[in-house]
């Protein structure tokens, strides 16, 4: 026993040393340097202020969709890499087509109103090659809930 117990504590002993030896560690590469923004960049001037849409009061089960307007002031084109809603229920869908200078686009958002009664704020995040690599569009309003159903009144049960 006491040599089962000896054995065992070498060959702890062992593999704690083995673990304890230095590592060689080789750093991270240092980040890139972020490139300076180019004055030529395309450029976002969406016709909405603030970037926001404000749907007001709409009923809830169908959704509510908004066309986001806007046109490159920049002097080259504009490449949009995605677009995202801040939940499942805001779904974007943008050009994949380079905008030109000069040229306009739209940024369909579509609002699921079902089971949602009550206020919305939501966002779109729109990444691309702009001069500003990342804008937000905000999409704000209030779902009117369903009417209430009655339910069918049933018979009480005969008692006899």
């Amino acid at each position: 026993m006491k040599k089962v117990f000896i054995t065992l504590c070498c060959l702890s002993l062992s593999a704690f040393a083995a673990n304890a030896q230095d590592k060689k560690v080789t750093p991270a590469p240092a980040p890139a340097a972020a490139p300076a923004n180019d004055p030529d960049a395309g450029i976002f001037k969406f016709k909405d202020k603030d970037n926001t849409h404000d749907y007001g009061e709409v009923p809830e089960g169908p959704t509510a969709e908004y066309d986001f307007e806007f046109k490159n002031t920049g002097k080259k084109p504009i490449i949009i890499t995605e677009a995202h809603g801040s939940c499942g229920c805001t779904v974007p869908k943008w050009p994949h087509e380079p905008i030109l200078p000069g040229k306009k686009g739209t940024i369909h958002v579509t609002y699921n109103t079902d089971h949602r009664p009550g206020p919305i704020s939501k966002e779109v995040t729109i990444s691309s090659d702009a001069m500003e690599k990342s804008t937000v569009l905000h999409i704000r309003g209030t779902v009117k809930p369903k009417p209430v159903e009655a339910a069918p009144a049933t018979p009480a049960p005969a008692t006899h």
